[in-house]
C-alpha cells in the first residue's frame, strides 16, 4: 500500500472526525441554539432542549468511532449520511452563497471528504482500532 495514501486517508479521517466532535461538543454546551437550528433546517418545532443533549451524545460516539476507525463502512456511511443530511437541509443557502451565507460553502468541501472516506475505506489502515484491513492487489 502506498505510505502516503495511508497517511492521506489518517489525516482525512482525524480532520472529519474532530469536525464531527466539535458538532457533537456544541450540541451539549449549546442546546437552544441545537434547537433554534433543527426548527429552522429540520422543522423540528417541538424539539426539547433534552434532545439536544441526545443528539449530541449520539453525534460525539459517531466521531470518536470515526476518529478511532471503528466499523468503518458503518461509521464512515453515518457520517457521510449526517453530513449529507445536513447539507441538503440548507440547499436554499447553498444557491445564493454570497453574503452572509458565504460560510454554508464549507459543507460542500466536508461532504466531498466524507465520499472520499467512505470510497477508500478499505485503505485506511494507520492508526485504527479493529483488524488491520487488507490492501486490493494494485
Amino acid at each position: 500500500m502506498n505510505n502516503r495514501m495511508e497517511l492521506g486517508l489518517l489525516v482525512l479521517r482525524l480532520g472529519l472526525g474532530a469536525f464531527l466532535l466539535l458538532f457533537g461538543i456544541d450540541k451539549l454546551v449549546a442546546p437552544y441554539t441545537t434547537v433554534e437550528v433543527f426548527a429552522r433546517y429540520y422543522d423540528f418545532t417541538d424539539m426539547p432542549p433534552s434532545a439536544a443533549y441526545i443528539a449530541g451524545v449520539l453525534e460525539i460516539a459517531l466521531a470518536v468511532a470515526i476518529l478511532a476507525g471503528i466499523r468503518q463502512t458503518w461509521s464512515y456511511g453515518l457520517g457521510l449520511l449526517v453530513h449529507a443530511v445536513s447539507t441538503l437541509a440548507t440547499y436554499e443557502e447553498l444557491l445564493s452563497p454570497f453574503g452572509d451565507n458565504h460560510l454554508y460553502l464549507a459543507a460542500i468541501p466536508v461532504l466531498a471528504g466524507f465520499v472520499s472516506l467512505f470510497l477508500l475505506r478499505r485503505y485506511d489502515v494507520l492508526w485504527r482500532l479493529g483488524p488491520r484491513a487488507r490492501s486490493r492487489p494494485a
